[in-house]
């Protein structure tokens, strides 16, 4: 079908009142999204936990789904309640020395960069490389002059969330191994609608939530770690969700090591009593809606494919950047095949952004700014309309 986008427009309930330019921050909720967290909430507002069962074991297929999305195992899935706390997890779990460094960029997102800041107590330096400024732009060959043989883990944007500048992750991941370096990355930018096959794409660790371009809620998120590396990765957050289901909730407490009549003294977790999977660091409670939700719409982006998704958000984009030209807005993003993502960002004026902020919003267009640039990011579901509207935004007064 040559224009199956109709119909994933169709599943987004959102476009009938706004022209949505603004994925890169909260995207609006798919349909079929919506439907899995109403079902979610009537059972358990009906039922309770009397079906608990039944709605935990639908979540396996959203992790198969993950996993496809990714390509990667199931198991090297775990769930996440944000991207932020799935690179903590590794950087918390990671078995640092004293002296040990990690290297990442000056234009990191926030999430990128406390999440290892916070190592620094513990020994470990955390090695900054200045982005071009004002930018999420960093050379790969910039990173690497910052590693030396003390460096463990290189973290990176996919995509940068300023400019949408894309880092090409076979070329960093094949950098950074052959100096004996793992690399993290930041995926939130690009997850759901640039492909991605990490059983081809040798990256160590991965993490995004799903409430951007998956089209999912806040909330419920995905991380990959390599099945090589789970042993490696000491245990934190650890719960009953972590541990290979025995059926009894007290099955450890015998597990210790002496008796000395007041206590016992416990042994350390064994390896054997979790799971051999990522999902050991799921720790408590799951988010069983959000994750229902999540898979729904991973699922729907399944449906069209993930290639032709990102086509589509080619077309798109070019589109966008052929408006923008003709209003004479500087572009920031590249135009490059291998750099460009979903994302076109170009400067604004104080005028011009004191106006398009008064504007778009009563006129129904969802865009936004970041560090002083004006930040687009469309889906393959934009049409023709979307673009009209915006460009009477832009447009007036200029």
């Amino acid at each position: 079908m040559s224009e199956w986008w109709r119909e994933f427009r169709r599943q987004m309930p959102a476009v009938e009142r706004w022209a949505y330019f603004d994925h890169a921050a909260v995207a609006p909720l798919s349909l079929p999204a919506k439907q899995a967290l109403a079902d979610w909430a009537d059972e358990v507002t009906n039922n309770g936990d009397a079906n608990w069962s039944e709605w935990r074991k639908r979540v396996g297929p959203v992790r198969d789904s993950a996993a496809r999305l990714l390509g990667c195992q199931s198991s090297e899935v775990a769930f996440i309640p944000n991207t932020t706390s799935g690179l903590s997890i590794i950087a918390e779990a990671f078995p640092w020395q004293p002296g040990d460094n990690v290297v990442l960029a000056s234009g990191e997102f926030p999430a990128n960069r406390n999440s290892w800041r916070c190592l620094i107590p513990r020994g470990v330096e955390v090695r900054i490389v200045e982005s071009e400024p004002g930018t999420d732009v960093c050379a790969i060959d910039r990173l690497l002059a910052a590693t030396d043989a003390r460096t463990r883990i290189v973290t990176a944007s996919w995509v940068g969330f300023v400019t949408g500048w894309r880092h090409d992750l076979d070329e960093l991941a094949d950098v950074s191994h052959r100096r004996g370096i793992l690399l993290c990355v930041d995926a939130i930018q690009g997850l759901g609608v640039i492909p991605l096959d990490l059983s081809r794409t040798p990256i160590d660790f991965l993490a995004a939530d799903g409430h951007k371009w998956m089209l999912g809620p806040e909330g419920a998120g995905v991380l990959f770690i390599r099945q090589e590396h789970l042993e490696r990765l000491r245990p934190i957050g650890i719960g009953p969700n972590s541990i290979s289901f025995s059926g009894s909730y007290l099955s450890d407490v015998t597990d210790y090591s002496d008796d000395v009549g007041a206590y016992r003294v416990a042994r350390p977790l064994q390896p054997r009593e979790m799971w051999s999977a990522a999902r050991r660091f799921e720790g408590g409670t799951a988010n069983a809606g959000g994750i229902l939700a999540l898979g729904a719409s991973l699922d729907l982006l399944h449906s069209f494919g993930v290639d032709a998704i990102w086509s589509r958000l080619g077309d798109v984009t070019d589109q966008l950047r052929a408006l923008l030209d003709s209003l004479d807005f500087n572009i920031r993003s590249s135009a490059e095949a291998e750099r460009r993502s979903g994302i076109v960002s170009c400067e604004v004026s104080d005028d011009d952004r004191r106006r398009i902020l008064a504007t778009a919003k009563p006129a129904g267009v969802a865009l936004n700014f970041r560090e002083g640039l004006m930040r687009f990011s469309p889906h393959a579901y934009t049409n023709d309309s979307d673009l009209d509207r915006l460009r009477s935004v832009l447009a007036e007064g200029r």
